[in-house]
């Protein structure tokens, strides 16, 4: 169930709200392979399914950049805001691979509201985004999304 937020103003003293968690998302070896095309990074454990059988994880195994870049798939079904002027993606803080995602698993997030301030005129927020595997207790990525609402011209009351 997505957490939705009339205007960035809302976000403020919501620290450690929880968030999630979003649908199963199913990591097939096609989106490994697009991955490694668009990204150059061909390394056998991603994509040579016949030498991975033999190689440290039974299988060819997603990259971690791969899960990373599906955080974006999964935020905005974990929070929205609305009543922004414009939002930028500030970046990430304490990102930590700590499970390889096999192909053929299935991946979910959590998140949690980590902290909210303003800062240059904006709302700021800090989302901590789990990325869980189906049947796993130890998850594939952790990692702090921070993004930045500029408050809608008609909002007067930015914090």
């Amino acid at each position: 169930m997505t957490e939705v937020f009339a205007r960035p103003a809302d976000l403020v003293g919501k620290e450690g709200t929880q968030l999630g968690p979003t649908d199963w998302l199913a990591i097939g070896q096609d989106r490994v392979d697009g991955f490694a095309e668009v990204t150059g990074d061909h390394q056998w454990i991603h994509v040579d399914v016949d030498r991975a059988k033999d190689g440290p994880f039974g299988g060819t195994i997603a990259h971690g950049y791969l899960t990373l870049s599906l955080v974006n798939h999964f935020l905005p079904q974990l929070i929205e805001v609305r009543g922004f002027a414009h939002a930028v993606n500030v970046g990430a803080d304490r990102l930590r691979f700590l499970n390889p995602v096999k192909v053929g698993s299935r991946i979910r997030a959590t998140g949690e509201i980590v902290s909210v301030e303003e800062v240059k005129g904006a709302i700021q927020s800090v989302v901590r985004v789990t990325v869980g595997i189906e049947g796993q207790d130890k998850p594939a990525c952790v990692l702090d999304t921070i993004s930045r609402y500029f408050p809608a011209p008609d909002d007067h009351g930015a914090a």
